[in-house]
């Protein structure tokens, strides 16, 4: 598909209807037909499609085609590249030109190769729509080239006047009169009133007048070519339809004499083409032109007549003679009669003579149009007469058809009056005064609480909070004023074309009223500086200041009207759209308003959402930013690179920041990975009106910070010439960049050094750019140390940086002196050169995610919100950077639990291969079985580290989920991987070694138990070989067997229980064994210690502070940590395990890790450290003895013997009597050999899927990340509404989140039977294994079934361990004694223990299904539930040094503790030392305050909140992105303010007014708003 179908896809008419309307006019069809532009005929051309981002953009070969070029041209055109015209031959095959004698010089094969350059420009003005005419124009002004006045239509038969195509070229000139006052003119080139000179030929003229201009008005030098002639192009190509077009082009004067041609402005108007064939044309220029120049070289009689005709303009006429070398003196002869007809004066007529050359005839010329300037009576041409001709000729006039938009546009206008423009401003824009200037001032009032008064910081800002809300409320009270209802009213109407005719005739007369007010208020201004006057000075500066007003103003009013609407009508519901269509037809929307320093945020957002409506939401944006000094040609550069249209100084320079979207085109689309380019274009830097002002510096960082945070391409625009300015910006630009990168965005970088010429600026600029790089990184250093970001020192610290590639030498940009001066080729070309390579770099690095409209929005909040903090990196909260990060989290919490149930899965594993070494291996190879699974651990850990490393390497690869945006805190979770491994490894290798110990004690129960039950087997079957002499009864054989039995086991002895106390005391000497405390804790007898409440004294803190410390707090304190150890204590011994050092070791190190957090508050000395820790130690040793008793009495011989004394009777009265008990042995063996290996087996694996059960049920989100906890325990705690919970939650938060899990894996367990389920999952899953097991041991190696006899029985049993052995711990002296003298044989024995393990099975279900104690049930699993997801959600531990809101960062090892919401510092118990109420503040609110805190971290002394990170560098506390973002605990606290205050002995806080009306439902939304929760 070519560029025109793409473009004319939407709307092409078809061709016969074409074809129609083009048959009067073969000439000019054929011509659109050759350029592929008869699509586009009439005026279907837009603007808006040549701005698209397309494959041309990036390609900058020539035109290879004939359809090429007219996009070639347009291309360099809207580049402003003075070369395109150049492009209208294709380049030339050399064999065409191998005949020298070849004599035809024009041949009809030549316009297969090229164009006339004139018919291009009339074919595209034809093609163009208004719009873009006028774009066109101005551009080919701004190359010095001549426009089209008079366009003619179908071979000359109509032409139009090209008015509107004119009306947007502005000029600046200064004529001579004004050069002594350094004055100046700026106009719109056709309103000004300027003498027109226009220049007409005969059908014989061989003098090209176009040369002669070129000539004229380039003072006989080297020419530079305004009107196009045929010496420019390499073939003469035969014009088809440019006969009859007139051009026109303005010469302006710059005010020196010895440099200009004419002292006042002069128009020229070139007609082409014999004045014969074009007499309309050659009439209106008659009527309209100051003088009329016919070049002849002789006069035909039809020609005469014609001149004749126009008697009454004779004496404008000036007849150019060239008399010819070797001309027919017929030929002068006619001349001569015309001049006698014409009766010319003398001085009309110039002839040009054989010897002239043309340079000395263009002065003769010249000479000739000075004069006529200088006559009294000079006619000027003027707007309107120009249209009242071009009717009375039957000319059209292009800008006839917006009459009505004018008309309209005239009556805003004129609304204005003699008025000054701020006070009308005022009166009918009141939206945009001073109120919107005062909001902005609140809002930074707000985020600096620098002036807070005696009122406190919370107060105040709840008072600037008020104010803002009465100043919004008094904004939506105004009416919408007339001018702005009708502004409104016409960019409504439903025809495109009305509405864009309206809004740029509203811009041209807005312009023209400003440039004239501006120029009045400047002449006063300049009066006034001679007069010295500073205050009327002031005042004037002021209201030059004020003055400005431009269709920009109309805009922001509209998006005011829209922002401050409180009811919205249906008429402010539909501006957003309006706005978008604007947006996407390339109009400019305004992002920061600079006058006000504010950026009205809904209106923006409504815009950009409806932008994203209508593209479908695909919206992938690309943002482009120029930042530079003021008037450094940063919106040029931007206007140059892609043919847009921001404001160029005009008398006024860009204020804020504005944002064009482009978009990009479908062929480019999936290469660039966007949907549009967002160019922004910013006021200057360093600007001249804000420099006087004291904040001006922290005005430009603000500006820079905020939109390359927006960016994805910066452009730092910098002048080489001017080095102390440049130091200025990339200080700036610097401090910018820098403040990005800790956010995570990071953009990419172009210094553009503009006015750098000549071929050998790059070798030369190597040093300058060595010196910038330095300069460079002289800034990051500075700026790091502002910013506290030390470990950064260079630039490239900050940025990917190339010297060679980031850095563009770029010539000025004009050629000579303006106004006359053309745009420099060079400047275009190198523009051209920078925009492919930018393309070119997008196209490769695709490196993360495109940014679409809602995430740019956010970008938008977040950024601007920050800025106005005086500290931008501490204060910064972005919900998109959240959501980035909470989704890491959530990845790395299942990386983390995948991990953990590999390694307690092999761990399972291993604990039943130790348990099930055969006693008789000994203990040393127990030992090397247990340090060869120790180093396996090491490899499965490496292993696992190594897949989630990968994992987290894996997810920062991916580009769908903002992952650049955190990539700072990459590091943190590659450290709390391994501090994953190193807190798992131990624990492990702790646990097999329990377990060695538990097989070592097994073995010695075990021993004791074989011994007693061999004694009891032999002495069975003596009182069997007894008893057979008699016959006796049951009852008489139970009697016996019970004697037999009593003295049997008389003296069966258990194990030896250890001493738990001195194991206690002994860990508790290891504990301090690198500090003196053996005589503290000599002659310590621990079973009388922690009997009684442990009691804080004064002994307990230094002597020296001892009155500073709040003993109250330290008790509160202690009685927490002790709370939590006996928590720990009631967990523990709740299992079935036998008491271990390390269980000592952990909790003396929970008791240590308590002090870290908070012995520095507390102030304690080692008497208290070593009382407390007895005292725990003491409440252990009962607790650990009374564990270690209870497993004894599990494993003592004694009762496990007991356990079989039942089957001993019966196996001796069934064999007294003879009787078979093949079922009873088979059920023995299940219940005492399979089921307890059952029941340990759901046991030991139960725990794991519970935890997996609770992580993929519908409460699965609660633990999906630390922040999503927190805000579900809030919430939950908020509708319970119970300020018991409230008390626990804040002074005991780890004990008060165990339970709260606790409690909700009880609910979950009970909902639906779900522990029952699980259980029964487990179940089927060890049955099938049994059975499986029970298949295989009842065959032979070969397949063949067991004999069925006696002694295949016990290979049957034994096979079943066996092939049980890595998933069941099955007894072996459970095994011997079930098959003490067991009569079966092996058949039917298979058969009873498949039905009783049938039976068992049907026995569990129920047993499952039964109701029982979740409670019990959870606290004896071997990987507790609750404690796995409290080490998902708990995280650091870490809390708030002010308020005591716990840390949610991610990971363990993060560097920087965080919580999304913090609280009211009165709730975490601090009180003012003099009243002794509670302290309503924030922390979040004291870190943006001047305020000072005084700890004993700070040695008592006061330090700012401002700086607090100089004693708690590891905290990030971030003011409240909102004033509503606390609203959850300030509710709390005014609620309870009376309990709290009885609870903590304190007096209620003193809580703002504004605090008594938040809501139950407010709290509930600012908690979801702090948690991001939608």
């Amino acid at each position: 598909m070519t560029r025109a179908d793409r473009i004319l896809s939407r709307d092409a008419s078809p061709q016969r209807q074409l074809r129609g309307s083009l048959r009067q006019s073969a000439g000019l069809f054929n011509t659109l037909s050759r350029l592929g532009l008869e699509k586009f005929y009439p005026n279907k051309l837009t603007l808006r499609c040549l701005l698209e981002i397309n494959k041309d953009n990036i390609n900058t070969n020539p035109a290879s085609s004939l359809k090429e070029i007219p996009w070639y041209f347009l291309k360099n055109l809207l580049q402003i590249n003075a070369e395109c015209r150049s492009c209208v031959q294709l380049p030339a095959n050399d064999e065409e030109d191998d005949d020298l004698f070849s004599l035809d010089l024009y041949t009809e094969e030549d316009t297969h190769s090229g164009v006339n350059a004139l018919d291009l420009i009339v074919a595209l003005f034809l093609c163009a729509d208004s719009f873009l005419q006028q774009e066109m124009a101005l551009r080919m002004s701004m190359c010095q080239f001549s426009v089209p006045l008079l366009l003619p239509h179908s071979n000359n038969s109509q032409c139009s006047l090209m008015l509107w195509a004119l009306r947007g070229i502005v000029k600046e000139w200064r004529p001579h009169s004004l050069t002594e006052s350094k004055g100046f003119i700026e106009d719109t080139i056709v309103e000004a009133n300027i003498p027109l000179f226009s220049f007409v030929r005969l059908k014989n003229s061989s003098l090209s007048k176009s040369q002669m201009l070129n000539l004229v008005l380039s003072r006989g030098q080297q020419s530079h070519n305004i009107f196009m002639h045929k010496d420019m192009e390499d073939r003469a190509i035969k014009k088809e339809i440019a006969n009859g077009l007139v051009e026109v082009f303005w010469y302006l004067p710059c005010g020196r004499e010895n440099m200009d041609i004419f002292p006042e402005p002069v128009a020229f108007a070139n007609l082409r083409g014999d004045f014969s064939e074009s007499l309309a044309q050659f009439s209106f220029l008659v009527q309209v032109s100051t003088a009329t120049f016919v070049f002849l070289d002789k006069v035909e009689e039809k020609e005469q007549e014609t001149l004749s005709s126009f008697k009454d303009f004779r004496r404008n006429f000036f007849l150019v003679v060239n008399r010819k070398e070797g001309g027919e003196k017929e030929d002068m002869m006619s001349v001569q009669r015309t001049i006698e007809k014409l009766d010319l004066p003398k001085n009309n007529v110039i002839r040009k003579n054989k010897t002239e050359n043309r340079t000395y005839f263009s002065k003769k010329l010249s000479t000739a149009i000075k004069t006529s300037l200088e006559s009294t009576t000079t006619d000027k041409m003027t707007t309107d007469l120009m249209y009242e001709k071009a009717t009375e000729l039957g000319l059209s006039v292009d800008e006839s058809k917006s009459d009505e938009e004018k008309k309209a546009a005239e009556e805003i206008v004129k609304e204005i009056g003699e008025q000054s423009i701020p006070k009308y401003k005022k009166l009918h824009l009141p939206l945009q005064g001073e109120n919107w200037k005062r909001l902005s001032k609140l809002e930074i009032k707000v985020c600096r609480l620098n002036e807070y008064s005696d009122l406190g910081t919370e107060e105040y800002k709840s008072q600037l909070q008020e104010e803002k809300t009465q100043i919004t409320e008094e904004q939506a009270r105004h009416n919408i004023s007339k001018g702005m209802k009708s502004f409104i009213d016409n960019l409504f109407t439903g025809d495109k074309e009305k509405r864009d005719f309206f809004f740029k005739w509203m811009k041209l007369k807005l312009d023209a009223h400003s440039r004239e007010k501006l120029l009045q208020l400047r002449n006063q201004f300049k009066e006034q500086c001679k007069t010295k006057d500073a205050e009327l000075i002031k005042e004037l500066d002021q209201t030059l200041l004020e003055s400005s007003l431009g269709i920009e103003h109309f805009m922001r009013e509209m998006g005011l009207i829209y922002e401050f609407s409180q009811e919205t009508t249906e008429e402010i519901s539909r501006l957003p759209q309006l706005a978008a269509e604007m947006v996407m037809d390339g109009h400019p929307l305004e992002l920061l308003d600079g006058d006000a320093s504010n950026i009205p945020e809904k209106w923006v957002s409504a815009v950009l959402n409806e932008v994203h409506k209508k593209v479908g939401n695909r919206s992938r944006l690309l943002v482009l930013t120029v930042l530079g000094v003021q008037s450094s040609g940063k919106s040029t550069l931007l206007n140059t690179m892609f043919g847009v249209q921001f404001p160029v100084s005009s008398g006024r320079c860009t204020r804020g920041a504005y944002m064009i979207f482009l978009r990009v085109q479908e062929d480019l689309k999936n290469e660039l990975n966007y949907d549009f380019l967002v160019l922004i274009d910013t006021e200057g830097l360093k600007s001249a009106d804000l420099a006087q002002l004291e904040d001006s510096y922290e005005h430009d960082n603000q500006l820079a910070t905020f939109v390359i945070g927006l960016s994805d391409i910066a452009i730092i625009n910098t002048a080489m010439e001017n080095v102390t300015e440049m130091k200025d910006i990339l200080q700036i630009a610097v401090h910018a960049f820098l403040r990005m990168t800790h956010v995570g965005k990071k953009p990419a970088c172009h210094f553009v050094h503009q006015n750098v010429a000549g071929v050998s600026a790059d070798s030369k600029c190597i040093a300058e750019r060595k010196r910038l790089l330095d300069q460079l990184n002289e800034m990051t250093q500075i700026a790091s140390e502002m910013e506290k970001l030390p470990t950064i020192k260079q630039f490239t610290d900050v940025l990917d940086y190339d010297m060679e590639k980031n850095n563009w030498n770029i010539p000025g940009l004009w050629h000579g002196t303006p106004p006359m001066a053309p745009v420099n080729t060079g400047y275009s070309e190198t523009v051209a050169d920078f925009k492919k390579n930018l393309l070119e770099t997008i196209k490769s690095n695709k490196t993360s995610e495109p940014t679409q409209i809602p995430e740019f929005l956010e970008w938008i909040t977040s950024l601007w919100r920050t800025v106005k903090y005086e500290n931008f990196i501490f204060s910064f909260r972005n919900t998109l950077v959240a959501h980035a990060y909470d989704n890491l989290c959530k990845a790395f919490n299942q990386w983390e639990w995948e991990f953990r149930k590999e390694i307690y899965s092999w761990q399972q594993q291993t604990e039943v291969e130790i348990l099930n070494i055969h006693n008789d291996s000994g203990v040393e190879n127990w030992n090397k079985l247990v340090s060869e699974k120790k180093k396996e651990l090491s490899t499965k850990t490496q292993n696992e580290q190594m897949k989630m490393k990968e994992k987290l390497n894996e997810y920062y690869k991916r580009k769908d989920r903002h992952v650049n945006l955190i990539e700072k805190y990459k590091v943190d979770f590659f450290n709390s991987i391994n501090s994953l491994v190193n807190e798992i490894g131990p624990s492990v290798r702790t646990k097999l070694d329990r377990f060695l110990e538990l097989k070592v004690s097994q073995k010695k129960a075990q021993e004791i138990q074989r011994k007693y039950r061999v004694l009891i087997e032999e002495n069975v079957m003596r009182l069997l070989c007894v008893c057979k002499m008699s016959n006796l009864s049951e009852d008489q054989l139970t009697k016996e067997f019970e004697k037999m039995w009593s003295e049997s086991t008389a003296n069966v002895s258990g194990l030896e229980e250890r001493d738990i106390a001195g194991c206690v005391l002994m860990q508790l000497r290891k504990n301090f064994s690198n500090r003196n405390v053996n005589q503290e804790l000599q002659n310590t007898d621990l079973k009388q210690v922690g009997r009684s409440p442990f009691t804080v004294t004064e002994e307990h803190v230094d002597r020296f502070k001892a009155k500073s410390v709040d003993m109250n707090n330290l008790q509160i304190f202690t009685d927490n940590v002790i709370e939590s150890c006996t928590e720990y204590l009631t967990g523990k011994v709740k299992t079935p395990e036998d008491y271990h050092d390390s269980f000592m070791k952990d909790l003396l190190e929970k008791v240590d890790k308590n002090f870290q957090q908070n012995n520095q508050e507390c102030e304690t000395n080692t008497k208290y450290e070593i009382d407390l820790k007895l005292h725990i130690c003491g409440i252990a040793s009962r607790e650990f003895l009374e564990m270690h008793q209870k497993f004894l009495s599990n494993l003592n011989p004694q009762t496990q013997l007991e356990k079989y004394k039942l089957g001993y009777l019966s196996d001796f009265i069934d064999l007294y009597k003879e009787r078979d008990h093949c079922q009873r042995k088979a059920n023995d063996y299940i219940e005492f050999c399979i089921r307890p290996a059952v029941e340990d087996f759901i046991s030991r694996s139960l725990g794991v899927d519970i935890v997996d059960e609770i992580l993929t049920s519908h409460h699965s989100a609660e633990y999906s990340s630390r922040s999503f906890f927190q805000y579900s325990i809030q919430k939950e705690l908020l509708e319970k509404d119970d300020f018991e919970c409230f008390v626990k939650y804040i002074g005991k938060y780890e004990i008060y989140v165990k339970n709260w899990i606790f409690q909700h894996i009880q609910q979950q367990m009970t909902y639906e039977n779900t522990l029952s389920k699980l259980k029964n999952n487990k179940l089927q899953v060890i049955i099938k294994k049994v059975t499986a097991a029970i298949e295989v041991a009842s065959r032979q190696p070969d397949g063949a079934t067991l004999p069925n006899n006696n002694e295949s029985i016990k290979r049957f049993v034994h096979g079943i361990r066996e092939n049980l052995n890595k998933d069941l711990t099955i007894s072996v002296e459970a095994e011997k004694t079930i098959l003490f003298q067991i009569q079966s044989t092996c058949h039917p024995f298979i058969n009873s223990v498949k039905m009783a393990l049938e039976n068992l099975t049907t026995e569990l279900q129920e047993l499952f299904l039964k109701s029982e104690d979740i409670n019990e049930t959870v606290r004896k699993l071997t990987v507790k539930p609750q404690d796995e997801l409290f080490k998902r959600v708990f995280g650091c531990g870490k809390q708030c040094p002010f308020c005591k809101a716990p840390c949610e960062a991610g990971g363990k090892d993060h560097k920087l503790h965080s919580a999304a919401i913090h609280r009211p510092k009165g709730l975490g118990r601090c009180r003012h030392d003099e009243t002794k109420k509670l302290v309503e503040r924030l922390c979040t609110t004291d870190v943006q305050s001047d305020r000072s805190f005084c700890s004993s971290d700070t040695k008592g002394q006061f330090h700012p909140y401002k700086e607090y990170t100089t004693y708690y560098p590891d905290w990030q506390i971030p003011p409240d992105p909102t004033i509503e973002a606390s609203d959850y605990w300030k509710y709390i606290l005014v609620k309870y303010n009376d309990q709290f205050a009885e609870e903590y002995g304190a007096k209620p806080a003193d809580v703002p007014d504004a605090w008594k009306k938040i809501s139950k439902e407010d709290a509930l939304k600012g908690l979801k708003d702090a948690f991001n929760i939608k």
